[in-house]
């Protein structure tokens, strides 16, 4: 029976790892649903990306506050990572502070980690404050209503529980320590957890034991359960923010992407030996391709994995002059659109074994309106602001795309002007012969 907890553990650990693995393999293929594009150019400048932006936290910083306070979180997440190896290898062993015989740097580590662990408590309040009390513009957009604020909160409240609980275990472990309790050597620096001691004085050797316990149970059955909770939640950037930054646009963000049909024909069309009469090509009877994009599997494989990594922060949406104007169109939401329709493909998918049945639905209209993609200005502000290389803005794009190209379906006055440059050579409705009329006015 000695044995019987680290089999529990054993089981747990295979439980919550293999949900995850499985979560991961959805995630995947959902995320491959989309086209195929070539990511595969300046890997120099790609690595540096990453490091700048996903492991420096460069662009977070830029609002001192908040910055801060994700910094401080993101920091204490890593290194108390090293904390939760040694619970996993004492759970899978049967030891008890498996890393103990390090010494002083064992002190050093374990002391560490309870300031972090201070730091983040004292980060996920703030936070918690900001979105619920001072209640900041951006958290209380439209598409932040119901589940979007139920999981930025629930994701405080995880957090919090969790430091607590390590916080709590440590003060066991240390009061244990000085009571001399088997298996309870003196290891460790505790400069936080000791002033938790004082409120379990008066408890017997055993009750502090059945306190340690426990907390080291719920706080590693926390983590295992919070990291299966990422794939339903927006927290799922800790994992995708890496590969995120580093396929992220290293093009300048005013260079759109031309479509290689318009392109070939443009030069075609501009090429003086090209024979206009010529046969076209064979095409074995495929279907045309679309032009632009209606539905999530029209973008590309790394516009999909935006919408997974899209963090919620409404930085992008507060950035953007047509949100600002009042205009209904919010750079979030798109993200969060995408998302919504691409979780909707997969279970679609996964209901239907491995094979998607058309739904009578699509992103476009369904999910995102023609107000809100012709309300952007293509100024690039939420691709600026966004701490984790989204882009946004290219979704919007391949569906006007399709609108323009497909549906002939733009606006009057795009539409008049594109009709003025196709005549006129300007976008004004004037003959080019009258141009410089207003010089004899």
């Amino acid at each position: 029976m000695d044995y019987l907890p680290n089999i529990i553990f054993a089981v747990a650990l295979i439980l919550g790892i293999g949900f995850f693995a499985r979560n991961v393999k959805k995630l995947s293929r959902n995320i491959k649903l989309g086209k195929d594009v070539d990511v595969s150019d300046n890997k120099g400048q790609r690595w540096k990306n990453m490091a700048k932006i996903a492991l420096g936290q460069t662009k977070m910083v830029v609002r001192p506050i908040a910055g801060l306070m994700h910094v401080i979180v993101y920091v204490g997440f890593i290194i108390i990572n090293i904390e939760v190896l040694e619970i996993m290898l004492d759970g899978i062993l049967g030891t008890h502070r498996l890393f103990s015989p390090l010494g002083a740097v064992y002190d050093f580590l374990i002391g560490s980690f309870e300031i972090l662990a201070l730091l983040v408590i004292v980060a996920v309040v703030v936070f918690w404050i900001r979105r619920n009390i001072i209640r900041i513009q951006r958290f209380i957009k439209p598409e932040m209503k119901g589940w979007p604020k139920t999981d930025g909160n629930l994701i405080l409240y995880i957090e919090f529980v969790l430091m607590l609980l390590f916080l709590t275990m440590n003060a066991a472990d240390y009061q244990l320590q000085q009571l001399g309790a088997e298996h309870y050597a003196q290891a460790g620096a505790f400069p936080v957890s000791q002033f938790i001691v004082p409120l379990l004085e008066g408890l017997s050797e055993s009750s502090l034991v059945m306190v340690e316990r426990t907390a080291w149970w719920l706080h590693i059955l926390g983590i295992l359960a919070f990291l299966n909770y990422l794939y339903y939640s927006k927290h799922l950037h800790i994992l995708l923010a890496f590969p995120n930054t580093y396929y992220g646009k290293t093009k300048p963000q005013g260079q759109f992407n031309n479509v290689a049909s318009v392109t070939k024909e443009v030069k075609l069309m501009m090429d003086p030996d090209a024979d206009p009469f010529a046969a076209p090509a064979e095409d074995d009877g495929a279907e045309p391709e679309k032009f632009g994009a209606s539905d999530v599997m029209d973008l590309n494989w790394v516009q999909l994995l935006n919408a997974y990594t899209c963090t919620e922060c409404g930085r992008c949406t507060s950035e953007c002059p047509a949100n600002q104007t009042g205009k209904k169109l919010s750079p979030r939401k798109i993200m969060m659109d995408t998302r919504d329709r691409l979780e909707e493909v997969g279970k679609n998918i996964d209901a239907n074994k491995g094979e998607f049945v058309p739904d009578g639905k699509q992103l476009l209209g369904d999910y995102i309106s023609h107000e809100e993609l012709w309300a952007c200005t293509t100024c690039n502000a939420c691709v600026q602001a966004c701490p984790v290389s989204i882009d946004p803005l290219s979704i919007i794009v391949e569906m006007r795309r399709y609108l323009v190209m497909e549906q002939s379906a733009a606006p009057m006055e795009l539409n008049n002007m594109m009709s003025n440059i196709e005549n006129n050579g300007a976008p004004w409705p004037y003959n080019q012969m009258d141009r410089l009329n207003w010089v004899n006015e």
